[in-house]
C-alpha cells in the first residue's frame, strides 16, 4: 500500500492506493479535510504577521492602541505592574530624601523639624506616598516647609500620578467600552442559499439583531475571496472581488429591526456568473460578510463579520420565514433563523441558461411578430436585425436578407396599414416619393405620385424609377429575379 498526498488549497488529502492490480478491496478514500478559513464564523481573521524585523518599533510609537488591542489578561497585568512600580519608586524617593537629611535617626526628637513628619523608615515613607497620592490625608504624616527638595518631589509626584492615572484608566475604559461585545448580538445565518427570486438566480443569507437597540446607519458589504491566475501568469492566492448586495439601489443600507435576507443577484457582472451546482463541488471560495453600523446607546462604530465557504452554500434552498403577526406586535421566532428548505432550482449557471436561451431563439422568432396589430413579415425581419439575430433566421428570411440593406428598404417601401398592395401599379405614396427628383417640393412630388398611380406601370425595368432600376441591377430587363419571392409573386400576379 502507498499513500499519496494531494494538495487542495492549503490542506492535504491522503488517498490510499493498492499496489495490486485489483481495486475491489480498496478502502473508501478519506474525506477532504476542511480547509483553512480566512475569516472565522465569529469574525476573527486568521492572519498572523511575522518577520517584521525592525518594524516592531511602530507598535511602541502607538502605545495606547497597542495596549487596547492586547488581551484582557495582559491589560490587567500591565495595569497592576505599572501602579506597583510607580508606588515603590516614589516611596523610595521619599525614603531617600529622609535618609540624606538624617530624618530617620532624629524622627523621635521633638526639637528637630524633619522633611516629612513621622517618616522614620521605608514603610512609613510608603504610607506617606499612598496618603498623598490617594488624597487620603490622615494628618499624622505631613510635609514641612524646611524641605525644599521635598516640595519639588511632591510636585513631581502629583504630575506623574495624573499622567499614569489618565493613561491606564483611559486605556481600561476604552477596552471595556469597545463595541466588540455588541457585535456578538448580531447574528448571521449558518449557511447561505442559492435559489430563484423574482425570476433571477440569487445568492441569499440572513442577518438579525438580538437587541432592541438599533444599529444606526447599518450597511452591509460582501467580498469574494478566491485564488486566480492572471493572463500574465501571476498567481493571486486571495483575490478580493466585490459582491453587489444592493449598492446601486441602496438595498445595502439596512433598517435592522427584524431579521433581513440579504440578496446578491447573479448576473453577467457577478463573479458567480458561470457557477453551477456541479461546479460548486470543485470550486474553492470564501464569501466574507461585513456589517457596519453605529451603536445607538454609545455612538461608537461597530463591525460584525462572518464568512461562508463553498461547503456552506446550499444550492436550491430558501430560508424559513421567522416573522409572524400577533395581537398588536410582530413576533420573531429565532428558532427558525438558520433553517432552510429545498425549492425547485435549475442546476445550471446563469451563463449556461442564457446560452441555451440564445440557441433556442430561432424557434421563438415568430412569436416576436405575434402582437395585437397586424404587422408585415418585413417588420418582423427588421426587429430581428436590430437584435443581431439575422444569422439565426429561418431559411426564407435568410434569402430575403441576402442583399445588404435590401430588407430595410423594402420595409420602408411596403409599410402600409392595410397591406393591400399586390402589384407595382398600386404602390403606396411612400414608394412613389422615393422615385421623385431631388429638390422638388412635396406638393409637386404628391402630384407626380398621383399621376403615376393613374397610369399603368410598365413591365420593363426601363419604365421604373431610377432607384428601383438600381435595385433591379439595371439593363432594361425584368427585375423579378432580383426581388424576394413574395414581391416576385406579387409582380407576376399583376401582369397576369
Amino acid at each position: 500500500m502507498s499513500a499519496l498526498r494531494k494538495k487542495f488549497g492549503d490542506d492535504y488529502q491522503v488517498v490510499t492506493t493498492s499496489s495490486s492490480g485489483s481495486g475491489f478491496n480498496q478502502p473508501p478514500p478519506e474525506k477532504k479535510k476542511k480547509r483553512q478559513r480566512f475569516v472565522d464564523k465569529n469574525g476573527r481573521c486568521n492572519v498572523q504577521h511575522g518577520n517584521l524585523g525592525g518594524e516592531t518599533s511602530r507598535y511602541l510609537s502607538d502605545l495606547f492602541t497597542t495596549l487596547v488591542d492586547l488581551k484582557w489578561r495582559w491589560n490587567l497585568f500591565i495595569f497592576i505592574l505599572t501602579y506597583t512600580v510607580a508606588w515603590l519608586f516614589m516611596a523610595s524617593m521619599w525614603w531617600f530624601i529622609a535618609y540624606i537629611r538624617g530624618d530617620l535617626n532624629k524622627a523621635h526628637n521633638d526639637k528637630y523639624t524633619p522633611c516629612v513628619a513621622n517618616v522614620y523608615n521605608f514603610p512609613s515613607a510608603f504610607l506617606f506616598f499612598i496618603e498623598t497620592e490617594a488624597t487620603i490625608g490622615y494628618g499624622y504624616r505631613y510635609i514641612t516647609d524646611k524641605c525644599p527638595e521635598g516640595i519639588i518631589l511632591f510636585l513631581f509626584q502629583s504630575i506623574l500620578g495624573s499622567i499614569v492615572d489618565a493613561f491606564l484608566i483611559g486605556c481600561m475604559f476604552i477596552k471595556m467600552s469597545q463595541p466588540k461585545k455588541r457585535a456578538e448580538t448580531l447574528m448571521f445565518s449558518e449557511h447561505a442559499a442559492i435559489s430563484m427570486r423574482d425570476g433571477k438566480l440569487t445568492l441569499m443569507f440572513r442577518v438579525g439583531n438580538l437587541r432592541n437597540s438599533h444599529m444606526v446607519s447599518a450597511q452591509i458589504r460582501c467580498k469574494l475571496l478566491k485564488s486566480r491566475q492572471t493572463p500574465e501568469g501571476e498567481f493571486l492566492p486571495l483575490d478580493q472581488l466585490e459582491l453587489d448586495v444592493g449598492f446601486s439601489t441602496g438595498a445595502d443600507q439596512l433598517f435592522l429591526v427584524s431579521p433581513l435576507t440579504i440578496c446578491h443577484v447573479i448576473d453577467t457582472k457577478s463573479p458567480f456568473y458561470d457557477l453551477s451546482q456541479r461546479s460548486m463541488q470543485t470550486e474553492q471560495f470564501e464569501i466574507v460578510v461585513i456589517l457596519e453600523g453605529i451603536v445607538e446607546t454609545t455612538g461608537m462604530t461597530c463591525q460584525a463579520r462572518t464568512s461562508y465557504t463553498e461547503d456552506e452554500v446550499l444550492w436550491g434552498h430558501r430560508f424559513f420565514p421567522v416573522i409572524s403577526l400577533e395581537e398588536g406586535f410582530f413576533k420573531v421566532d429565532y428558532s427558525q433563523f438558520h433553517a432552510t428548505f429545498e425549492v425547485p432550482t435549475p442546476p445550471y449557471s446563469v451563463k449556461e441558461q442564457e446560452e441555451a436561451l440564445l440557441l433556442s431563439s430561432p424557434l421563438m422568432a415568430p412569436s416576436l411578430c405575434n402582437s395585437g396589430e397586424k404587422n408585415s413579415s418585413l417588420d418582423c425581419l427588421e426587429t430581428l436585425e436590430d437584435n443581431d439575430s439575422t444569422t439565426k433566421l429561418p431559411t426564407k428570411l435568410q434569402k430575403m436578407t441576402g442583399r445588404d440593406g435590401l430588407p430595410k428598404k423594402l420595409l420602408r417601401m411596403s409599410s402600409t396599414t392595410s397591406e393591400m398592395t399586390y402589384s407595382f401599379g398600386d404602390l403606396p405614396m411612400k414608394l412613389q416619393r422615393i422615385s421623385s427628383v431631388p429638390g422638388v417640393s412635396d406638393d409637386k412630388q404628391a402630384g407626380k405620385a398621383s399621376k403615376m398611380c393613374t397610369e399603368p406601370m410598365s413591365k420593363s425595368v426601363a419604365d421604373l424609377p431610377p432607384k428601383l432600376q438600381r435595385l433591379a441591377g439595371g439593363g432594361g430587363g425584368r427585375m423579378d429575379g432580383h426581388l424576394p419571392p413574395k414581391l416576385r409573386k406579387m409582380n407576376s400576379d399583376r401582369f397576369t
